[in-house]
């Protein structure tokens, strides 16, 4: 059963480490990225599940203790799925959404909760978001989700996918739906469009909009913004 999730983007500049110069840009972002982590922690949940946009190579389960790192930004700093600190024989490297999933689990303590991460496929059909989202609320005991992923890539013109006139309808939808946990307008969210507008966060999104199915949870929008042309929301269902 779902108890509590929240949603907050995944650029790896939530990292300080990463953004340098940069990181005060980014603070409002990181304080309400920590609240909803606080919201998570404060439901005590038997198991926690970290889900993240990912590659080929990076989708499908990852155990707690799988390790990922942002040494390709040039920053010497490895991170951990959850409070276990002993090496995993032939666990993959997190992908980068679950890589920033976990560094913002290590903000707080996790010790006694089994945290493990979901790497989802950006063209994952709505129906199989959703199917698996019911999956993994099915599954025995309290469930909690950590859903990491960004909004549209085109809000200006020196945004990664350029301007798109249509991104800023689509980030305010997706914001309203999931401020207001409204599971059908976030199934409801075009994956075609999200597709051009390059939102990595839209099925992910909808396997949260499955998990939820029945378990009446409330809505709330912490943060809303666009910096760097990349549509960035943090919210919370409890």
């Amino acid at each position: 059963m779902l108890i509590a999730a929240a949603c907050c983007p995944c650029p790896p500049l939530l990292v300080p480490e990463v953004a340098a110069g940069a990181a005060a840009e980014l603070d409002a972002l990181r304080a309400a990225c920590t609240d909803a982590i606080g919201v998570l922690a404060a439901s005590r949940p038997d198991r926690l599940m970290v889900l993240g946009p990912a590659e080929q190579e990076g989708r499908g389960p990852h155990p707690q203790g799988a390790v990922g790192s942002f040494r390709g930004f040039g920053v010497d700093k490895d991170v951990r799925l959850g409070a276990v600190d002993t090496a995993l024989e032939g666990a993959r490297t997190l992908p980068l959404s679950l890589t920033v999933g976990a560094w913002l689990l290590g903000l707080t303590d996790w010790s006694g909760t089994p945290v493990e991460g979901l790497g989802v496929g950006e063209p994952l059909p709505t129906a199989r978001c959703l199917e698996v989202g019911r999956e993994l609320a099915a599954g025995a005991g309290r469930v909690a989700l950590l859903v990491m992923g960004d909004g549209t890539a085109c809000r200006t013109h020196k945004a990664p996918g350029y301007f798109d006139e249509r991104a800023q309808a689509f980030d305010e939808a997706a914001a309203r739906a999931l401020g207001a946990a409204d599971l059908n307008a976030v199934a409801a969210l075009d994956p075609e469009l999200a597709f051009d507008l390059q939102a990595s966060g839209r099925a992910c999104w909808q396997v949260l909009a499955g998990a939820a199915q029945g378990a009446d949870l409330s809505g709330q929008l912490l943060h809303e913004d666009a910096p760097y042309g990349v549509g960035y929301y943090v919210a919370t269902w409890s």
